[in-house]
């Protein structure tokens, strides 16, 4: 059985908590507020510790990158439990939510930026592409959203038929495509640059208009109506 250390056995540079007490949340690093939630260590190994080897694990060494790892990789960490586990993915949730609902619903979804920033957190971190189809009104309001595809590591398919079929039922009079790359990096393949070509002919058909498509990377994005692809 772990042998724990208490805060309050720690060295007072390595107290999170107290840091906190004393000059506020925001002089935590990004280690300390993930030890602050930790609370505990194990002998020869404090909560600081235990921080840093977590965010090691995410590869990129980022603490955003928290939020990709599984409740088994996390339980690989000595003096990392399913309680403190399931504290640390609670709060990678809810950062996820409250970076979302930054942006009001009542927004227009004409701007890239703020499409890119609603969607941002839900899908900079998948393992996997994700293709979402946001639904809009004649005004760029939010009427619905939906993923239509999840895709691998390297593809999402879009289905025109699929897209339209599920607009013309929302009623919109003009779509959104999203979708992420996990690579982190937001440039256009050649086949995200012919699908979304398919999808505006379609389109045209049925009246319903595709106004852009926003490819989603770790922090970054990139619109195909601002590069020029979308009229």
């Amino acid at each position: 059985m772990a042998e724990y250390i208490k805060i309050k056995d720690m060295h007072p540079e390595e107290r999170p908590y107290e840091k906190c007490e004393k000059y506020g949340a925001e002089a935590l690093t990004e280690v300390e507020l993930l030890a602050a939630i930790i609370k505990t260590g194990v002998r020869g190994a404090s909560s600081t510790d235990l921080a840093r080897e977590i965010i090691s694990m995410t590869g990129e060494k980022k603490i955003a990158g928290i939020a990709r790892l599984s409740l088994e990789e996390l339980m690989t960490i000595k003096g990392i439990g399913k309680v403190k586990v399931i504290q640390i993915m609670c709060i990678a949730e809810l950062s996820r939510r409250i970076a979302k609902s930054r942006a009001d619903i009542k927004l227009r979804f004409d701007n890239p930026e703020t499409i890119a920033d609603y969607y941002m957190e839900d899908l900079r971190h998948k393992d996997r592409e994700y293709l979402v189809l946001v639904m809009l009104d004649s005004k760029c309001r939010l009427i619905s959203e939906k993923t239509m595809t999840v895709g691998t590591v390297n593809a999402s398919l879009i289905s025109a038929r699929e897209i339209y079929i599920e607009a013309v039922k929302k009623q919109a009079v003009n779509i959104v495509l999203l979708h992420n790359h996990p690579s982190g990096d937001s440039t256009p393949s050649t086949q995200d640059i012919y699908s979304t070509k398919k999808v505006i002919e379609a389109g045209r058909i049925i009246g319903i208009s595709l106004i852009d498509h926003i490819i989603i990377g770790d922090n970054n994005y990139v619109s195909l109506k601002e590069r020029g692809i979308i009229d």
